[in-house]
């Protein structure tokens, strides 16, 4: 729920805050999300109530619909690169500096992966750390990261010795580069049929 509100945030700001229904959609979103969920509307406010009381979230005042807003730039202390990752690991699970650069392209542009690992880093670092990196796994040429948000990682069962690489190296870095254009393309086409909508 954090990771849609921020996504949106930076995404789509002309729909931020978000109504109760436009998170729910944006919580059960088929496309960018691992996992997918499929949470009611009341789940989706009874999270809210949880993270209201950690002061994580609020309701806007004086909207004409309820609508919710994050203070994460507040509670983390969040810069614009650190925002973008923080989105797309909540919202994606674990992964590489390569992945996450491909798709925080419509949120913050990174020059390179030493921006990212720089940014990476900065995040690990406190009292409070929000990612951290993961240990290799096997058959794997780069580590992974994941956010600390919901508590330290699982450790995960180590790959068969023999197991091959689920892809070759560089393909995933392609293939999420080419998700986050699609993805961008795609809400750039929603906007534009949007404002044609408004002026018939």
């Amino acid at each position: 729920m954090l990771g849609c509100l921020l996504e949106k945030q930076q995404a789509t700001p002309e729909y931020y805050p978000l109504t109760v229904n436009a998170l729910v959609a944006a919580c059960n979103q088929k496309s960018n999300r691992d996992p997918v969920t499929a949470l009611a509307e009341s789940e989706v406010r009874a999270a809210l109530e949880r993270l209201r009381a950690d002061v994580l979230v609020w309701p806007v005042e004086g909207a004409r619909s309820e609508r919710w807003e994050h203070n994460l730039d507040r509670s983390w202390e969040l810069d614009a690169a650190g925002k973008a990752l923080l989105t797309v690991l909540l919202l994606r699970g674990p992964q590489t500096p390569g992945e996450l650069r491909a798709r925080c392209e419509r949120m913050h542009r990174f020059p390179g992966l030493a921006d990212v690992e720089s940014a990476l880093r900065r995040l690990a670092e406190g009292t409070e750390p929000l990612v951290a990196e993961l240990p290799r796994e096997a058959g794997r040429k780069e580590r992974r990261w994941t956010h600390l948000a919901s508590g330290a990682p699982p450790v995960p069962a180590e790959r068969a010795a023999d197991s091959p690489p689920s892809a070759a190296p560089g393909l995933a870095d392609r293939v999420a580069e080419l998700e986050a254009r699609v993805a961008d393309l795609s809400e750039q086409l929603a906007r534009l049929l949007g404002r044609l909508g408004d002026r018939d």
